[in-house]
């Protein structure tokens, strides 16, 4: 997997790619922890590039959301497959997670008065 990642203001897109997979999942806790360090509190995990996602992947994505919480930050993810989706309604992950169909619906959930125009 890889991770590209961007600030859109004070907000870090981690931009991932690839399979999110036991072995795959330590560069996403460092990244989640580099930004947690730098400061920042919110956080858009795009996963519109992840084709697979094993209980490996999926675990760190709940450690990423606990994490972000314990500093009152917040994650929130975009572009889920139908699939990943369905997982997360199947482990009532759903409920805990807040989803985006876009990267702009995302951004402008921070700050619900604020219009954010993204390319």
């Amino acid at each position: 997997m890889t991770i590209q990642e961007r600030t859109l203001s004070d907000i870090t897109v981690l931009d991932l790619d690839g399979r999110f997979v036991l072995g795959e999942d330590r560069q996403f806790k460092q990244r989640v922890a580099a930004n947690i360090e730098g400061g920042g509190r919110k956080l858009i995990i795009n996963l519109s590039g992840v084709h697979y996602l094993d209980r490996s992947g999926l675990g760190e994505l709940i450690s990423g959301y606990v994490a972000m919480k314990r500093v009152n930050g917040h994650m929130k993810l975009t572009h889920l497959s139908k699939r990943l989706n369905q997982l997360l309604v199947i482990t009532k992950l759903i409920t805990v997670f807040e989803t985006f169909d876009s990267e702009a619906a995302a951004i402008s959930s921070f700050a619900p008065d604020i219009e954010v125009a993204v390319a």
